[in-house]
């Protein structure tokens, strides 16, 4: 059953043998033809879309355009119209079947052989194995009966994707010529850079600078959303380089499998540029037991990171 699937028949035979005194090959070398077919396309048009009674099914060409989103466009998801030049059957074009194949998309040889004669078959030159031919071009036409057209296409972008993800709209590509399946329209994403928000994956990241007083007393900030904004309580004592993670805050998943978080970074801002008295106040502070490092296993050093991460 699963050879019938395939081939339509029991599979590949190789058996046949002599036939009138010739070998006939015509089974041998349609069967090779689908398999090669099906493998590699066929055909100058997208492929190949199956046997039909006299000649092949062709398909037409994809398309590939590239679009770009925001953020927002990402988070959400969007409706976009995508202007494309395509391939269409030209109005007045007509088709008729192939004057050297006569419309089978094959040509037999027949050629004489020590052993008797040999019939073989291949692909219709005149056609590419059509089996039809423009018999009537419509004006402004190529040879296949095509013009270009412009069209607009409306796709729905899914929310979750990322750079590089591509979208399959099925039909929309180029036509193919004498009823032949379109091509697809193939839609590659690309992001547009955010200056707040930074995407890994699912997650977001933003950082944020605070001043020493704010570290030390603690305070409110407002860190961006994808779509607004949120209030976030920074605790007394907070050291540079400390993420705060707000859960849900990122991207949703494309396979619908939740949201990321989004991270926010602190670091604590050391002035550079001070005036006289704000010197002498922080010349005070300096020797104050308050202002000592006093590091908790939690507060570890550069260093310390570094073996810990590589188990040393």
């Amino acid at each position: 059953k699963a050879k019938y699937d395939r081939f339509g028949h029991a599979g590949p035979q190789m058996g046949g043998g002599f036939h009138g005194g010739g070998m006939n090959m015509e089974d041998i070398f349609s069967q090779f033809g689908d398999i090669f077919g099906d493998a590699f396309g066929g055909g100058a048009f997208g492929g190949f879309g199956g046997r039909s009674r006299g000649g092949r099914t062709i398909k037409g060409s994809n398309l590939r355009v590239r679009i770009k989103l925001n953020l927002a466009e990402i988070a959400h998801g969007a409706e976009k119209k995508i202007k494309v030049t395509k391939l269409v059957r030209g109005k007045g074009s007509e088709y008729g079947n192939c004057p050297t194949c006569g419309g089978s998309g094959q040509v037999r040889r027949v050629q004489s052989t020590f052993i008797g004669q040999m019939q073989t078959v291949s692909t219709c030159p005149t056609c590419g194995g059509i089996g039809q031919t423009v018999s009537k071009r419509a004006p402004g036409s190529d040879e296949h009966g095509l013009v270009r057209e412009e069209a607009v296409v409306p796709i729905k972008i899914p929310a979750g994707v990322e750079e590089g993800m591509q979208l399959n709209i099925s039909g929309m590509g180029n036509e193919a010529p004498a009823g032949g399946v379109p091509g697809d329209l193939l839609v590659v994403i690309e992001e547009e850079a955010n200056a707040e928000l930074r995407r890994d994956g699912m997650h977001l990241h933003h950082e944020v600078f605070i001043n020493m007083a704010d570290a030390a007393l603690g305070t409110s900030i407002e860190v961006p959303l994808v779509s607004g904004k949120a209030k976030v309580k920074i605790e007394p004592g907070t050291q540079s380089n400390h993420v705060l993670r707000l859960k849900g805050k990122g991207l949703p998943s494309v396979q619908h499998h939740g949201h990321g978080d989004l991270f926010v970074h602190v670091a604590v801002w050391t002035p550079t540029d001070l005036n006289k008295e704000e010197k002498a106040a922080l010349e005070k502070l300096r020797s104050s037991p308050g202002f000592q490092p006093r590091p908790t296993a939690k507060d570890k050093g550069f260093f310390e990171k570094v073996k810990e991460m590589f188990g040393h």
